[in-house]
């Protein structure tokens, strides 16, 4: 997640989880943003209308829970056929599962935010709790054998949405282009979400039903389109990192060099960058990159 648009999200959060399949890890993906970039990097448009839309996406999930109709979270994973076939070529037992988003998915947040009130101070609590422990609550319905991990794709604001991804997260990774306007509100971001699980964690523990309080960890900024000269970042870019760290907010040391010919171009073949096969040379460079990410993310969250 971040509050700024435009920095890598989905792409860090698409080719993090096709590495991981690739290695044998079975990953379920979760598009949280209305804007549905993650479903579409492994759907095609046509298709979504035709198969998604109407049925099978987040969106139906939460319309289902305001209408206390039953609807499992797991009856909306679908397996996108083509990563899937270059990802068991590895032969490691890996996969790469997804539960698609819906451009309609602002007005559920909407809705959403209409059930924070109550008669009275408790019952505010419990509604509040009620409302973002909703996604947490639908992953807890998966068997834990099916997934060795989850990964939310969120969008740029802290919506009742972005905060349910939040309490059923162990970890939140931050991808940001090292400029003044993706950066400022990194230290603000981290903030929200301290007083989000502070607030949850207060109403948790002294409700008339206490439950489990959560904590997950700002696991670190991922810088992204970077500038290189020679090995490192360009000198422009370089103070908004240092910069970062001196917040005391943890950096990943594996950045992402910019490329915006083969990260444009990996959706509309519905597969991530780092399941490319290339020769190229500049191709290449990216792609073990992002493989790098990759163990660096396995390392920090303990999966390797």
């Amino acid at each position: 997640m971040n509050y700024k648009g435009g920095v890598g999200k989905t792409s860090v959060t698409a080719n993090l989880a096709s590495q991981l399949a690739w290695e044998g890890y079975k990953v379920l993906l979760l598009d949280m943003d209305a804007q549905a970039s993650l479903t579409f990097s492994f759907i095609e448009p046509q298709a979504w209308r035709r198969d998604f839309a109407d049925t099978k996406t987040i969106k139906q999930w939460f319309d289902a829970i305001a209408a206390q109709k039953a609807l499992s979270l797991q009856s909306l994973i679908f397996t996108p056929e083509r990563v899937n076939r270059a990802i068991a070529k590895a032969g490691n037992g890996g996969k790469l599962d997804l539960v698609a988003s819906h451009l309609g998915l602002i007005n559920v947040d909407l809705e959403l935010a209409t059930q924070l009130g109550g008669a009275s101070l408790a019952q505010a609590k419990q509604n509040y709790l009620k409302v973002h422990r909703r996604l947490a609550e639908g992953l807890d319905d998966i068997p834990k054998s099916d997934y060795d991990i989850a990964l939310f794709d969120c969008p740029p604001n802290f919506n009742v949405v972005t905060k349910n991804a939040i309490v059923a997260s162990d970890a939140i990774l931050v991808p940001a282009k090292p400029d003044y306007l993706s950066t400022m509100g990194i230290d603000y971001l981290a903030r929200s979400v301290k007083l989000l699980v502070n607030d949850y964690n207060e109403f948790a523990m002294h409700g008339p039903n206490p439950i489990q309080e959560i904590n997950p960890t700002l696991l670190g900024v991922v810088f992204t389109m970077i500038g290189v000269n020679g090995k490192v970042p360009v000198a422009a870019q370089r103070p908004f990192i240092a910069q970062t760290k001196k917040l005391g907010i943890p950096v990943f040391d594996r950045w992402l060099r910019e490329n915006k010919t083969i990260y444009a171009d990996a959706p509309e073949y519905s597969l991530p960058v780092v399941l490319h096969h290339t020769t190229d040379p500049s191709h290449k460079l990216v792609i073990s990159e992002l493989e790098e990410l990759a163990q660096e993310f396995e390392r920090k969250v303990g999966l390797s």
